[in-house]
């Protein structure tokens, strides 16, 4: 057995530590490791949450089942969102559910927010974004989902409070965005810029980055919008570019297969509008050495890793 692994009686060993702590222990790379998702669609629900935080909360298993099966059957992700710093014990009895639509692919960025007057009525809600209230704020949303990983809950609530705040009407706490062993973790609409190891020092800053229009390259993991290899290439390409605009490069395709030392299906070219010109990020894919990615994780498992061959602009 690993001895970071839970033996069968599920009873710790001595040495073990937080999946955040060990990942940072091991420093594993941040870039490339947002999940994917171009369209979303979120739900204040003011209540606790359980490990599958819709159908285990204040609505009705079988409503949040059809909920969630409509939202993922329409390709979008569904998250809750709540107000932070309000006790689940003390929760107010809801009245409005509001929602929103938020469309995160790079260049059609847009948010629309609605509300109903009771939850049945939120699978009648378009989720082509005709409907709702257009808003040009941001959202920013830290997971402290402490169900799905205790993580979650004690560093997300931690990087939450500065956030919070400084930011009240922008802020949400969220469900889980994916990536317990990079907590705490936030994601950052309509962009869906997702960002990982937000210390509660660091938080503010990053927020303050993305609302000047540039990126905090040092917690970024990712736009959610696009495939993992090109979030991948895209923080090589800003690293050797030192450019971190929001939108300074844009992806001119989701990578095709290339030949040569690392050819085959496990390497890229993937090419960049950049400027006037056009900036070509060659990387491979590797393996982590075996690691638990979640505190509750009791089998070690490698993980999908990107290399960088070249930059050529």
């Amino acid at each position: 057995m690993s001895a970071t692994a839970l033996p069968a009686t599920g009873v710790r060993p001595v040495d073990w530590q937080p999946c955040s702590d060990r990942s940072l222990e091991r420093d594993d790379p941040l870039a490339g490791t947002s999940g994917f998702g171009e369209r979303w669609f979120l739900v204040e629900v003011e209540s606790s949450w359980g490990r599958h935080a819709l159908a285990q909360s204040r609505l009705d298993p079988a409503l949040a089942h059809t909920l969630v099966k409509r939202i993922e059957r329409a390709g979008m992700r569904p998250l809750a969102i709540r107000r932070p710093a309000v006790r689940a014990d003390i929760r107010r009895r809801q009245d409005v559910w509001r929602w929103a639509v938020v469309d995160s692919r790079q260049g059609n960025e847009a948010v629309a927010w609605g509300a109903v007057d009771n939850p049945e009525a939120l699978v009648e809600v378009p989720l082509d974004g005709s409907t709702g209230t257009p808003s040009g704020e941001p959202i920013i949303c830290v997971c402290t989902h402490g169900r799905h990983d205790q993580c979650c809950a004690v560093k997300g609530r931690a990087a939450l409070a500065p956030i919070a705040a400084a930011f009240p009407s922008l802020t949400w706490e969220c469900s889980h965005l994916g990536g317990d062993r990079f907590a705490a973790t936030m994601m950052i609409f309509p962009h869906a810029l997702h960002f990982g190891r937000v210390t509660p020092d660091a938080a503010v800053a990053i927020v303050d980055s993305y609302l000047s229009g540039t990126i905090d390259a040092g917690h970024f993991r990712g736009r959610a919008s696009q495939p993992n290899v090109v979030q991948a290439a895209e923080a090589y390409a800003r690293a050797a570019l030192g450019d971190d605009r929001l939108d300074a490069i844009r992806p001119l395709d989701h990578g095709t297969q290339r030949g040569g030392e690392h050819g085959g299906p496990g390497a890229w070219t993937v090419n960049f509008a950049y400027q006037d010109s056009t900036v070509a990020v060659e990387l491979h894919e590797t393996r982590s050495a075996p690691l638990l990615s979640t505190c509750t994780a009791t089998v070690p498992v490698s993980v999908r890793q990107f290399a960088l061959d070249a930059v050529r602009r």
